[in-house]
């Protein structure tokens, strides 16, 4: 055999050897994860199983987990539906503009045009003086002392409403104080004081929803721990055992952290029932009062988002409570 056939010789047997390595340690990586997910499917339908064999206490557990994560949830969605209310509002922050009496209704109108081109004003509402006294009149119940009066006292106005982006206190103030400048205007009229209280109140509220939630999701993390600690306590022989024939701390551990995360679970899913029961109670005197102001407005859930949110935040919080607690327990029993 000459050099370069046996050069080729020798280069495809080893080609031949890499292929065969790198086939038998795909099937060795193959086997090792379907192994792990084996192991980790095991432990999560044992711990489904004590949990399960043991209803009451598992149920009285759940429900404190439920109660402690449906009061920020349930404070959440009153905000949102507070929100919704006063986003209908739509003349909260609404502003007018007084015209001087030399101004025509032609320069009025034309002065309305021009505001309408400006980006942060939604609409421009022309009110001419005859319709103000009309009104007025409407409104007041003083019909005969205005037909005593020599001539219509009341100016013409018009109404702005600011767009979304503007419609702050702080941005509709600026621009009412910007238009007020006018020439044509003699003063402009805007008393959102009561608004910006409004919106104080609510960033209040909302920080407070968070206060709140940080604080009972510790009190679930504790819940979860003390719980967890028991059950290692119960099961200390058992642990004991299989530490002495090989057993990992991380074979131990699973099934633990596992009921953590079914305890939070089963915490979040009671929270959303107890909520949308709560909904449920408030819907009819919440649609009637709404009727009785000739609203359409009705309570709103917390959604698709908020629902996933809760269920994460129940096994995020009982994961991570679980997790806490075999870290710290787990250490402290070794074979003697």
């Amino acid at each position: 055999m000459s050099r370069g056939n046996r050069y080729d010789a020798r280069h495809d047997q080893r080609q031949q050897t890499e292929t065969r390595g790198a086939s038998l340690h795909r099937r060795t990586l193959g086997a090792a994860t379907q192994n792990w997910l084996l192991r980790h499917r095991q432990s999560f339908v044992l711990a489904w199983r004590q949990l399960a064999a043991r209803p009451l206490a598992s149920l009285m557990t759940a429900a404190v987990l439920g109660i402690a994560l449906a009061l920020p949830a349930g404070l959440h969605v009153l905000l949102a539906n507070a929100r919704a209310v006063t986003s209908g509002w739509d003349g909260a922050t609404q502003f007018s503009l007084f015209l001087k009496p030399n101004v025509g209704e032609a320069r009025a109108l034309a002065l309305a045009s021009e505001l309408r081109t400006r980006h942060e004003i939604a609409s421009v509402r022309y009110v001419s003086a005859e319709e103000a006294l009309a009104e007025f009149r409407r409104l007041s119940g003083f019909g005969e002392a205005l037909d005593a009066l020599e001539g219509n006292p009341l100016p013409a106005v018009l109404v702005i409403k600011p767009t979304l982006r503007a419609n702050t206190p702080e941005s509709v103030a600026d621009l009412a104080k910007q238009l007020g400048t006018r020439s044509e205007v003699d003063f402009a009229q805007l008393d959102v004081a009561w608004v910006q209280r409004l919106y104080a109140l609510m960033e209040m509220a909302n920080r407070g929803v968070w206060i709140l939630g940080a604080m009972l999701g510790l009190a679930v993390l504790l819940v979860v721990g003390n719980t967890i600690r028991l059950a290692i306590q119960n099961q200390r022989d058992e642990i004991v055992i299989t530490k002495l024939i090989g057993g990992t701390d991380a074979f131990i551990r699973r099934p633990f952290l596992y009921a953590g995360l079914w305890y939070g679970l089963a915490g979040g899913a009671l929270a959303l029932a107890i909520v949308h029961g709560a909904l449920w109670l408030l819907d009819g005197p919440a649609a009637q009062l709404a009727l009785l102001y000739h609203s359409d407005f009705t309570l709103r859930g917390l959604g698709v988002n908020g629902l996933l949110t809760t269920l994460f935040a129940g096994g995020l919080l009982g994961l991570l409570g679980s997790w806490l607690a075999v870290g710290r327990h787990l250490r402290t029993i070794e074979p003697t």
